[in-house]
Formats: C-alpha cells, structure tokens, sequence
C-alpha cells in the first residue's frame, strides 16, 4: 500500500508537471497575428542591423511605414514593458492602420519579444488576454516587465549599467528600459538595446516614442517624459492634447542622473530626440485584488479605488476604472498630436500620418474595432509576432 500511495503520488505530480509544461509552452509560442496595413511598405527584422541578435528570441520585427514625400523619421517603440499592454495595442493600430503620406514611421510592436513569452513570477498574472472584435476576437501573450529569465540568466548581485557605471537592482539588468545604449557583447537586454541604438543611427532617426503603463501609486503617471531635445515638442503636444483630446496629460524632464532609461540615452548617445509616454494601469498596482484578465481589461479595482481614497496614489480613480480603451486611445491620439506639432515645427522633416484612430473614435468603438481579421486578409499581408 504505501509503495502504491507513493507510486500515485509520484503520477500525480508528474501529471501537473506536464500540464503546467504545456502550459507554459503555449504561451511562450503563442502565434498574435498581425495584417499589414495599408502603410506598411516592407518588413525587417532587428537582426538585419545587429546580426548578434539575429535569430535570437529578441530578433523583433520592424514595420516601416514611408511615405511618398521626404521627411522626418520616427521610431515607436511598443512592448518595451510587455506586461503593459496598451502601449503594445497603439503600436498594433498603427501597424495595422495607419499611413503616412510625409516622412517614415518605423513601427516595434513587441521591443523585448522575450519578455512577451513569461508572465511575472509570482504575480498570477494570467497567461494571455483578449480583445473583442466585430469578427470574433484575438489574443495577445500577457509578458512581463523583463526579459524571460529562460533567455538570460542568472542575475548579478547588483547590476552595473553600462557604460555609467551606475549601480542598480539587479533584477534590471533583465529591463529593456534599464539598459539603453546597449552593447555588443552584453547579455540578451544589452545586445536588444544596442541593435536599436544601431538601428537609429542607421536610419537616421529624428524622434524616439516609448510606450508605456504605469501603476497609480508610482509618480511618474499621465505624463510625457522628454528629453531635453524633445521639450519643446513634448510641452506643445501636452497643450494640444488638453485642448483637443479631452484628456489631460502632463510633461517632466528626463532627470540626467538616472541611467539606462530610453527617454535618457538615447538623447544622449544618438541623434534623435527621445520621448518616453506613460498611461495609467491599475492592474500593475501592489494594492489590487484578483490580477486577472477582467481586471487588465477594465482597469476597475476596488482596492485601488479605497487606495485612492486614501490619498495613497498620483492618479484619480473611480469606479468606472482605466479601461483598456481609454489607454489605448490616450496612447494613440498622444502620438497624433506629437506627429503633429513636430511637423508644424520642422515642416522641413514631417511626419504626416493619417488612418490612426483617436481618443474618442476608440472610446466610441473600441480598440477591438481597428484590429484587422487575419483570417478574411490576404496571407501575403499577414505575420506574427
């Protein structure tokens, strides 16, 4: 009998360890389908300008969007943090919408594509979510703030960014947004960092967008944060916003003494611009409840409502929450109006863009309505992230 209660035990174990395997499995291949739009004009990899990340899980696609009249270039960069989705969803619309007819737009959606393959240890984040569409609906890998621990490991005692040398937590060496400029011969991070410090060199970037999330109890929320080639931009778009979007959002300056972050270096150690746009995101916040997809989706927490009350956070909340869409759409009608005053300020390096939905057409009709059907799309305008 005990040989036979040792023997189902060892089975049992071995069957939830299969299930979780599978499990794990499917969501780091989750296939997210994206129809080229009608703007993109090509395809590339990361890869083709760093062959040291070629092939490599964090060998991302790169979507160009040229228009007919010379101009200025912009990189977006979505899925820098994967686990703060509406930056990689505004991306997604432009990929899939928008056009340019002046200048280029060089479109990321997953920028840390390892970091779209885990969710956070410990975190019961959900595996994957999805947003309605008139169609039927897609699905989308959850992520994490860093680098799948199965790509780079282990982590150091302290993290040394280079080349600063400024010491931080050691979990950030596994942060997209902690180790700009990059390296050659550095871990996973460091390589993904230098090919798009490359990339920008490369293709002459004039502008850098990242798109990002923020839980209400950290400071830096609702805001554009610039660096200092990019404050008369940011500071403009932040009053045309308020003026025209129906939302408010405010502008700080990249402070010089914190390293590694994108609105930091690549300001300092290329030749664009570089602007860094955060949303609200409740479902990052330490005092949520159930961290599920319900909750990614509608951004309604009582507890962070109660953490509200309670003057515990730097963002108001209600009830009805930080829908997805209001993020999404925040993020989307923040980068018209950034297209917008940088073409009205230096006609001679637009970047005119049309199709890309704004604010309140996405608060009208949902993300999901500007998400196309892979399945009714000719296969040739079809790739996956």
């Amino acid at each position: 009998m005990t040989w036979l209660r040792k023997g189902l035990i060892i089975a049992a174990g071995a069957a939830l360890a299969a299930a979780a395997g599978l499990s794990f499995f499917h969501s780091r291949n989750l296939k997210e389908p994206v129809v080229l739009g009608p703007g993109v004009t090509r395809v590339a990899r990361l890869g083709d300008t760093f062959p040291g990340l070629r092939r490599s899980v964090n060998d991302c696609r790169i979507y160009f969007l040229e228009g007919r009249r010379p101009g200025g270039t912009m990189l977006i960069l979505g899925g820098t943090h994967p686990e703060e989705p509406a930056g990689r969803l505004a991306a997604w619309l432009l990929a899939e919408n928008a056009v340019v007819e002046q200048g280029r737009l060089l479109v990321v959606l997953s920028a840390n594509r390892s970091g779209t393959t885990v969710t956070r240890l410990g975190g019961a984040y959900p595996p994957d979510f999805s947003i309605k569409t008139p169609w039927g609906g897609q699905t989308f890998r959850m992520g994490d703030r860093w680098t799948n621990p199965l790509d780079q490991w282990p982590d150091p005692e302290v993290y040394i960014h280079f080349p600063s040398r400024q010491e931080l937590a050691y979990v950030d060496i596994r942060n997209l947004n902690r180790a700009w400029p990059g390296r050659a011969n550095g871990t996973l991070t460091e390589k993904t960092c230098y090919a798009f410090t490359r990339l920008i060199e490369k293709e002459k970037v004039d502008m850098v967008i990242d798109l990002h999330e923020a839980e209400l109890q950290y400071p830096v929320i609702s805001v554009i944060v610039a660096h200092e080639k990019g404050q008369d931009i940011a500071s403009l778009a932040s009053m045309m916003i308020e003026g025209y979007e129906g939302f408010r959002i405010g502008v700080e300056r990249s402070p010089r003494a914190l390293h590694g972050l994108s609105h930091r270096e690549i300001g300092d150690h290329t030749r664009a611009a570089s602007l860094l746009v955060e949303t609200p995101e409740p479902f990052l916040d330490a005092t949520r409840g159930r961290t599920d997809g319900r909750l990614l989706l509608t951004g309604q927490d009582e507890f962070v409502v109660k953490a509200g009350r309670r003057g515990l956070l730097f963002e108001k909340i209600d009830e009805k929450g930080w829908p997805i869409d209001v993020r999404v759409g925040r993020h989307c009608s923040t980068l018209l109006q950034i297209f917008q005053v940088w073409s009205d300020e230096k006609s001679d390096l637009a970047v005119s863009v049309s199709g890309l939905p704004h604010y309140g057409e996405i608060i009208k009709k949902t993300t999901g309505f500007f998400l196309r059907n892979p399945k009714a799309a000719d296969p040739r305008r079809v790739v996956y992230e």
